[in-house]
């Protein structure tokens, strides 16, 4: 595996020394290599701690990016509580991404290379002789990452934390298609499903539009990823087969995944699987509901 750093070499001595020894706390941006893409992620090291210490490896949502105010708040906040935190971009299929999905990229992703590249990070995580992982993901970051505990699972991965995870049913997938793109999802899906039958998956197909992006030019493999009818997509449906301590966490207020209390029905028994609804939040937890999520999540590690 090649692990790259932008820094001189003087640098580099003293992040090294600094991941194990910590004197104080450490913020820097890491780059890995898979396949022909290069990864990146930000490492920040609370006072005093080491990778041995383990830490929280943080998943954004859809299309978005590690330093959105959701996770730069939440990320902070932890920093101060004493865990370290590596914040991932997903590489949505882009060298090196940083920074929002600009839809005009053509769009050659897929919902699961999340999995690939979350293994990867533990994986590096695992050659550093880092400590207990707890994996975190918000919203379709949630979905992803519950989806690696249950379908992948690592040697590290301690506990899963899913704030305001996906969640999923056929006619609101193509509600929602047909509101953002104007027209219905079934005749789209069947067209792109066509090409990846006769193993076309990589054809683009222009102006198809994608998730937040209408009129986006979209591999047909990558739109088949996203709407292909899937229960999968749903989060709560899978916690059952996870094997490490889940929290969940819903906004009261949040009118993205606002169905996500009612489908936790039945899934919590606060043991195994932890629910909890922050009053007053919305889907990104902005300003000091951070606060309400940090104070969940480290309860929720003191239970051991």
């Amino acid at each position: 595996m090649r692990f790259i750093r932008t820094f001189a070499p003087a640098a580099l001595i003293a992040l090294a020394l600094g991941l194990f020894l910590a004197p104080t706390a450490i913020a820097e941006e890491v780059r890995l290599k898979q396949g022909d893409l290069t990864l990146n992620a930000q490492l920040d090291m609370a006072d005093g701690k080491t990778l041995k210490d383990g830490l929280v490896l943080v998943v954004h949502g859809t299309l978005a990016h590690n330093d959105m105010d959701t996770l730069n708040n939440l990320r902070t906040i932890l920093n101060d509580r004493g865990l370290n935190t590596l914040a991932i971009n997903l590489s949505l299929a882009i060298d090196d991404r940083h920074g929002m999905y600009d839809c005009a990229t053509p769009h050659r992703h897929h919902h699961l290379d999340a999995l690939e590249e979350i293994a990867h990070w533990m994986d590096w995580l695992k050659d550093q002789g880092a400590g207990p992982v707890v994996l975190f993901g918000h919203s379709r970051g949630g979905n992803q990452s519950a989806r690696f505990a249950a379908e992948r699972g690592h040697a590290l991965l301690s506990k899963l934390v899913l704030l305001a995870p996906a969640t999923w049913d056929a006619d609101k997938a193509a509600a929602g298609f047909e509101k953002t793109h104007g027209r219905p999802l079934a005749q789209e899906l069947g067209k792109a499903e066509s090409l990846v039958k006769s193993g076309k998956s990589a054809q683009m197909m222009p102006k198809m539009g994608l998730l937040y992006c209408p009129g986006a030019d979209v591999m047909a493999g990558s739109f088949v990823s996203y709407y292909r009818p899937d229960p999968r997509f749903n989060t709560p449906a899978i916690l059952g087969e996870i094997k490490v301590p889940v929290l969940v966490m819903a906004g009261s207020e949040d009118n993205v995944v606002s169905d996500l209390p009612q489908r936790m029905e039945g899934k919590a028994d606060g043991k195994r699987v932890t629910f909890d609804v922050i009053d007053g939040a919305g889907h990104f937890f902005l300003d000091l509901f951070a606060e309400d999520v940090a104070d969940r999540i480290e309860d929720f590690l003191a239970e051991g």
